[in-house]
């Protein structure tokens, strides 16, 4: 075992001291040790109760015959960053955390691992790092929220960011908005709608890295915490077969989890983390791969924000083994991809049943025949962008308008509350991208605003920046390359007429080449936006967001 390294023999007396002094005895130390990587903090709402949880999955591993270590991990709340300086460091965090889980368990020479993320960088940093090392490990996450409750209905998150958006037009008042406010958000847990949190979690158990469950339990219920015991358990047995990440997670159940992603109307960000857990993986994912999973997967979710249904409901309905077994009736998964129960996807949904046709349609009468992610390009974006069609209107799958262009969210979302914004625009964010934000912010604020102005049926919104999973309408983001990169977008004018074409995957800007050309030659690469601590590092480094924005 890997933990040889630091408990046996002679030379290694000197590591052993030091787990005595850790209160481990002789026998704890001739177990395999393992590493529970819990990201536990009091700032993140999705990890208030992950101290329960590791808990949990420490006595799932004693009992199973391992010995526990709780090691920690970073997180960032895109809700709490959202809006300023601060989401610049979401995204970017994904590399820490992945870069901290390899030093954790390199330097400490753990046997196996269970990681303990729970919200929207986390996720796929944690896993970054499993597959890095190709080591044994399971993800056990803390659950989605349950949904609030706002003028009668049931609501999440993004309703509250759109709250504002109606508060700003007038159309509602300080005390809706303050009941919004004490009420959208009513427990523990990753947001309750299909926002990137809760895909990831969804895609960890589709690629079989996660136990059944792991995606839709929710937070607050004993479940959850029964699932951390039998993920104890799992990674106990991952160990003793010699089944590491890479075992599990490859170039077939990467094809799943994007299946998976299509049918469920999963957030545009599980784009960015596909690519970059397949980068760590060792494997070649190409975008196109993206729309020819899209052209083939009915989508047959749409949950908040693109429907009226959250977490619970697919919970309820029988969750992600639920969506699979309605995906294998057309014989669109791979059934014989390992997971970390042992056994096969089709083992594991064997016996899965569709309790609720209205959190998941049946695949022979799903919302659409295509997924719910479309990849577009043109020469707006000549290495593409994307878009979650799924939570765009019919009368916005096409259409063309007049650019306004902004080089900062915080300009544009300023001209959005100014009413500056009408019927038929198609806004134009960019300097947000991987390199020029730095960071690649979400563009929630300005979706939410427009969406709650009753602007997402006749306002698109385009950026080389990204969207929260709460993101509504026709905001296309990911746009490659980047203005910071020299890409087109950086040469777009206030006027300029851009052709969005959906169903057909193209994104036009409607100006000759002779005028872009011009335009180009004249163009000045403005300054850095953040010149001095880490991310200006970070900046130098990253890759563009059709590579999953991975550093090099």
């Amino acid at each position: 075992m890997r933990s040889d390294n630091v408990t046996k023999g002679a030379e290694r007396a000197p590591n052993r001291s030091l787990f005595y002094a850790l209160g481990y005895t002789q026998s704890d130390l001739e177990k395999p040790l393992i590493a529970v990587v819990s990201a536990h903090s009091d700032i993140v709402p999705g990890h208030m109760n992950l101290d329960k949880l590791a808990e949990a999955v420490k006595a799932g591993i004693e009992a199973a015959g391992g010995t526990p270590f709780m090691v920690p991990a970073i997180g960032v709340c895109d809700g709490i960053a959202m809006g300023h300086v601060g989401m610049k460091y979401s995204l970017a965090s994904r590399e820490l955390i992945c870069d901290s889980v390899e030093t954790m368990f390199m330097a400490h020479q753990f046997d196996g691992m269970v990681l303990l993320p729970n919200c929207d960088k986390i996720v796929p940093g944690m896993v970054m790092a499993a597959v890095r090392m190709n080591v044994p490990a399971v993800v056990c996450s803390g659950g989605p929220m349950l949904a609030g409750t706002y003028s009668g209905a049931e609501v999440s998150l993004s309703k509250m960011f759109e709250a504002v958006g109606a508060y700003k037009a007038g159309l509602i008042d300080n005390a809706k908005l303050e009941e919004c406010t004490q009420n959208c958000c009513p427990s523990c847990g990753s947001c309750s709608g299909m926002y990137t949190a809760n895909s990831m979690n969804c895609l960890c158990e589709a690629i079989g890295i996660a136990l059944p469950g792991n995606g839709t339990v929710p937070a607050v219920y004993s479940r959850r915490l029964q699932l951390g015991r039998m993920s104890g358990a799992a990674i106990m047995e991952m160990v003793r077969r010699d089944i590491k990440a890479r075992n599990i997670i490859n170039e077939r159940s990467i094809r799943n989890a994007l299946t998976c992603d299509m049918a469920l109307g999963c957030s545009t960000n599980t784009v960015l983390h596909l690519l970059a857990i397949a980068h760590e993986a060792g494997i070649d994912l190409d975008l196109k791969v993206f729309n020819e999973i899209s052209a083939g997967t009915p989508n047959l979710c749409h949950l908040a924000p693109a429907g009226p249904t959250h977490m619970p409901d697919l919970y309820n309905a029988g969750g992600i083994a639920a969506v699979e077994s309605e995906l294998a009736k057309k014989n669109l998964l791979d059934l014989d991809c390992m997971t970390v129960t042992g056994h096969t996807v089709g083992e594991n949904i064997r016996n899965a049943v569709n309790r609720n046709h209205k959190a998941i349609r049946p695949i022979e009468d799903p919302y659409s025949q295509t997924g719910g992610l479309q990849i577009l390009w043109g020469n707006l974006a000549p290495n593409g962008c994307i878009v979650k069609r799924s939570a765009v209107a019919p009368e916005m799958q096409s259409h063309t308008g007049p650019a306004r262009v902004f080089d900062s969210e915080e300009d544009a979302i300023s001209a959005i509350y100014a009413g500056k914004i009408v019927p038929g625009d198609v806004v134009v964010i960019r300097y947000e991208g991987p390199k020029g934000g730095p960071g690649m912010r979400e563009m929630l604020n300005p979706t939410s605003a427009l969406a709650g102005m009753g602007l997402d049926k006749t306002v698109a919104l385009i950026t080389d920046g990204r969207f929260s999973g709460a993101s509504r309408g026709a905001s296309i983001g990911h746009v490659s390359p980047e203005a910071a990169s020299g890409g087109p977008i950086g040469l777009v004018r206030e006027g300029d007429r851009i052709a969005i074409d959906i169903p057909n995957a193209s994104v036009t800007l409607l100006v000759d080449n002779a005028e872009l050309a011009a335009r180009k030659a004249a163009y000045v690469q403005p300054e850095p936006k953040i010149t001095s601590g880490w991310l200006s590092r970070y900046a130098r480094m990253v890759s563009s967001a059709d590579e999953g924005a991975v550093l090099h």
